[in-house]
């Protein structure tokens, strides 16, 4: 398990980097349209051609950052739930195991005809702890 939260936190950060590269793309392009807006305006004063053209590219880059984060997104988003899938299906197969071993332990004590704690000191009968989530118990010491 701990492999697939260091896996899911990779998937995180590789998004953050990815977003981060697109908005210094769409700075890089700002930049740029500045400087072809300074040369317009300084030589041919097309000023409105200059403004439109730095609006089109910063819609543009803007389009392609956004783009760029919805993937990431996705891409993040589906790997966690096929995390929680994963984790779910440990999850059923631990208290399975416990469920298991339950039945074991009650049929050996049936078969011992006694009540008594085990060897490990830890009575059989645990009790659910109200802090603990759902399914998860802690054993009742004598």
């Amino acid at each position: 398990m701990p492999e697939e939260v260091r896996a899911a936190k990779r998937i995180n950060a590789e998004g953050e980097r990815i977003i981060e590269k697109a908005q210094e793309e769409a700075e890089r392009i700002i930049a740029r349209a500045q400087e072809q807006a300074a040369f317009l305006i300084e030589e041919r004063g097309l000023t409105e051609a200059a403004r439109d053209e730095s609006r089109r590219i910063v819609e543009l880059a803007e389009r392609d950052a956004e783009e760029v984060r919805r993937g990431a997104d996705e891409y993040a988003a589906s790997v966690l739930i096929g995390l929680e899938g994963d984790l779910v299906q440990t999850l059923q197969s631990i208290k399975k195991g416990i469920a298991m071993l339950d039945e074991r332990r009650a049929a050996l004590r049936g078969a011992a005809g006694t009540d008594e704690p085990d060897d490990d000191g830890v009575d059989v009968d645990e009790v659910e702890d109200e802090d603990e989530p759902e399914g998860v118990r802690r054993p009742v010491r004598p």
